[in-house]
């Protein structure tokens, strides 16, 4: 029998959103072909910045968690943005109810929402169900000095925030997870390189910090 928590923190709504999506898929193995896009409006970084790196990830997906660390190390050594946007797989059980609770530590600071993911990611092979889920995000939340409610989000706003990021990336064209870009404003070369051999990732920003001098 599902618990409490279950059936009053993830709503049927959100899990029929995420089984009448279109299929997607975690990358596993090699890499895959680059992602054909669509609608590159999103492929642009942040106001005032030259370069920065767009991400589309799941929180359950493992390549995502393998990828974490790099693109994090990328973003602190470059001092550009990292973009994070949500992607929860349909055949994920967990990632949909950890994008919002991503989403509820976003409300109090964004730095402790990324941090929040960065644990996830780190601590992905112990959390294997929704209960797993809420027991390490209640330890995590009271590390930080902070109670989680019972409810993170009774109207179902990050929900739609999570879900308004999906769509996001249909539009796009996204058909796995990570999908990663490094993307640049107003740049003499490429305006958006999609990250599929993530061994180039430091060399692909050196080139758009090259591309964007002087702009």
């Amino acid at each position: 029998m599902p618990s409490r928590w279950l059936r009053l923190v993830f709503p049927t709504l959100a899990a029929a959103f995420l089984l009448t999506q279109p299929a997607a898929r975690a990358q596993y193995g090699a890499p895959p072909p680059p992602t054909q896009v669509h609608d590159p409006a999103a492929l642009r970084p942040p106001a005032g910045a030259r370069v920065a790196i767009v991400e589309f990830e799941d929180m359950e997906c493992p390549d995502c968690a393998r990828a974490n660390p790099l693109l994090k190390e990328a973003a602190a050594q470059y001092n550009i943005p990292w973009v994070r946007h949500d992607f929860p797989l349909p055949f994920h059980a967990w990632s949909f109810q950890a994008a919002v609770n991503g989403r509820w530590f976003d409300t109090k600071s964004k730095k402790l929402g990324d941090a929040y993911r960065d644990d996830v990611f780190a601590n992905q092979a112990s959390i294997t169900s929704l209960d797993t889920l809420r027991q390490f995000t209640e330890k995590w939340a009271a590390e930080h000095k902070l109670d989680l409610p019972f409810a993170v989000d009774p109207q179902g706003k990050l929900a739609a925030l999570v879900k308004a990021d999906y769509a996001l990336g249909q539009r796009i064209g996204i058909e796995h997870t990570p999908t990663i870009w490094v993307v640049t404003s107003q740049s003499k070369g490429a305006p958006f390189v999609e990250v599929v051999d993530r061994t180039r990732l430091f060399q692909l920003i050196d080139q758009a910090l090259a591309d964007t001098r002087g702009r």
